[in-house]
């Protein structure tokens, strides 16, 4: 297995936004406008697989724009400038690419929020909040997006519910410029991958005091090809011990995994403890699929954020496939632009 960092550049432009356009449209500016800019390094030093053992210099800028057109109706997107294809050895800035994350419209109907375009449907919380530079390496593989389709976010039984009718995207925006990765057809089968608004996502979260909690549920169409529809359930824990400590674990089951026969079952547990502009993390996870077997990683990780808001991150971790094993250092320089 190589190990590959937390990397969620794909909706890391539209977190940028995340403080909802109902907001956007009461501001005197209907522009808004944030972005982010890393420069890191990431190196699997170590490992029983020689092909695994590359270093990655990297670049990525993600852009979040948002802007109302009138006091209900704003449009946003979310752009990624980055290297697109995946690698086969050692390399510095190559293949960059720019595509698009999020675009679309979205609508304050009052005590509902609506997004519509391409869209990243909410379903589990691990690939997103787990702590460090590879603490969500192995839970992000059941993220959502690039998705076109619509979202509708209420208030239910005093938390948020999320849901969304979606398909992955096969239009001109599933491609890039620059390097270009490919666009997406549905030839290519995989579970969602259908042309059809015929996958769902529901995602519930409440807070208890001091815990958060997230049930979620998906269930993804098979693709031309695929054996199964895929279905699959996620429960999320997020607790603050205290004003330094927090700890977020997750359970997440799938049958039918990517269309194919396999089940699947991953868990994740990290903590992290802020200390000043200092944060130590670390973080355990696990993956078990049938057809391929189980793969566990341990991560620890220390960011140092300045006061005009850049940061500082380095990171390790040791990841076991099946037996073979694999050691990860990296580094990363987050710069946020605007907002």
């Amino acid at each position: 297995m190589t190990i590959t960092k937390t990397c969620n550049a794909t909706l890391a432009a539209a977190c940028l936004l995340a403080s909802g356009h109902t907001a956007l449209a009461q501001d005197a500016n209907p522009i808004q406008f944030e972005a982010e800019l890393e420069f890191g390094i990431d190196s699997v030093f170590k490992s029983d697989v020689a092909g695994d053992e590359l270093t990655d210099i990297y670049g990525a800028l993600n852009v979040g724009l948002e802007f109302a057109l009138t006091q209900r109706v704003a449009f946003f997107t979310a752009l990624t400038f980055e290297t697109v294809t995946d690698p086969t050895g050692s390399h510095a800035f190559e293949d960059m690419g720019l595509y698009v994350g999020e675009i679309g419209l979205a609508f304050d109907l009052g005590n509902v929020d609506v997004k519509a375009g391409k869209i990243s449907p909410a379903f589990g919380i691990a690939w997103d909040a787990t702590p460090g530079l590879y603490g969500a390496a192995i839970a992000e593989d059941y993220e959502l997006a690039e998705m076109i389709g619509a979202t509708a976010e209420t208030t239910v039984g005093g938390g948020t519910l999320s849901l969304a009718l979606f398909y992955a995207d096969n239009t001109l925006f599933s491609g890039s410029m620059g390097t270009n990765r490919g666009r997406n057809t549905t030839a290519a089968g995989g579970a969602g991958n259908t042309g059809k608004l015929n996958n769902v996502a529901l995602q519930w979260s409440k807070e208890f005091g001091k815990t958060t909690y997230t049930f979620g549920a998906r269930h993804l169409s098979a693709g031309l090809g695929d054996a199964k529809d895929e279905s699959g359930l996620s429960f999320g824990v997020v607790h603050a011990l205290n004003e330094n400590v927090e700890i977020i674990g997750e359970v997440v089951g799938f049958t039918g995994y990517g269309g194919t026969t396999d089940k699947a079952t991953y868990a994740t547990l990290g903590a992290s403890f802020g200390n000043g502009p200092i944060t130590y993390s670390g973080a355990v996870s696990y993956r078990d699929v049938t057809s391929a077997g189980s793969t566990s990683m341990v991560s620890v990780g220390l960011d140092y954020e300045f006061d005009n808001g850049i940061t500082i991150g380095t990171g390790y971790a040791y990841a076991n496939d099946a037996g073979s094993g694999s050691h990860a250092l990296g580094m990363n320089l987050v710069i946020p632009i605007g907002g």
